[in-house]
């Protein structure tokens, strides 16, 4: 059995460092662009994930105006050594609620009941608990609990309730990382790399994909919840 940890403040560096390492290591899991290791822009989605999650982990400290709370799965024989993690956010004006915003878990401890027993724990502590996940997860979730109440972009939306809750949900504002120096310096890399006809080649491939995913959400949800089903808003958002 895992060994769970749950953290209200900021973690110590090794997981902290763990924790990223899995989060761009399972980019195409764990992202709603889902894009693969194939495409020439993956390595640029990498360090945004990566750099958008520090963000949440630093935001752990009080500091960024929102609330985070992070469930860590660590190894039994090694407690040093981080096996997976959930990271939600709390529901302002909903105390029983929270919304998922990223989970792993590392790939040789799969299978291993790590993602089961973090969301139990996640569920504990907010009875009202929603995530986002692909269509070829919705099974597994439904097993932990979870029904499907909509769409969401790319995915499809669960929740522990047959409805959103009516709190406000904070988000940190990371639109603003796709136009940092640093993506730029990475898109600049891969295009004098791979020359600008095979990135443009990328770009479109991307939102093929992009547009693939959410084709087969909405198809999904619509032949669970009917032709009516819209796409569902969740809690009210507020981003800081």
């Amino acid at each position: 059995m895992p060994l769970i940890s749950h953290f209200k403040t900021p973690c110590p560096e090794h997981i902290n460092s763990q924790i990223l390492q899995m989060v761009v290591d399972n980019l195409t899991d764990i992202s709603m662009v889902a894009i693969p290791p194939s495409n020439l822009l993956y390595n640029l989605y990498q360090y945004a994930i990566g750099y958008e999650v520090h963000l949440y982990l630093e935001a752990l400290s009080g500091e960024k105006g929102i609330a985070v709370e992070l469930i860590v799965a660590t190894d039994e024989d090694d407690p040093q050594t981080v096996t997976g993690f959930v990271l939600y956010l709390p529901v302002q004006g909903d105390p029983e609620a929270c919304g998922v915003a990223y989970m792993a878990v590392q790939a040789e401890y799969r299978r291993q009941g790590v993602a089961r027993r973090m969301l139990r724990e996640v569920v504990g502590r907010y009875p009202h608990a929603e995530l986002t996940c692909a269509v070829a997860k919705v099974p597994y979730f439904e097993a932990m609990g979870f029904e499907v109440v909509g769409v969401r972009a790319t995915q499809v939306l669960m929740n522990t309730r047959d409805h959103a809750t009516d709190g406000l949900m904070a988000l940190l504002d990371v639109a603003s990382i796709y136009s940092s120096l640093e993506v730029r310096q990475i898109h600049t890399y891969l295009l004098q790399k791979h020359g600008k006809r095979a990135m443009t080649d990328a770009e479109k491939q991307r939102d093929r994909h992009l547009d693939q995913l959410t084709r087969k959400a909405n198809e999904f949800v619509r032949g669970r919840l009917g032709d009516d089903a819209v796409p569902a808003s969740g809690p009210r958002l507020r981003l800081v």
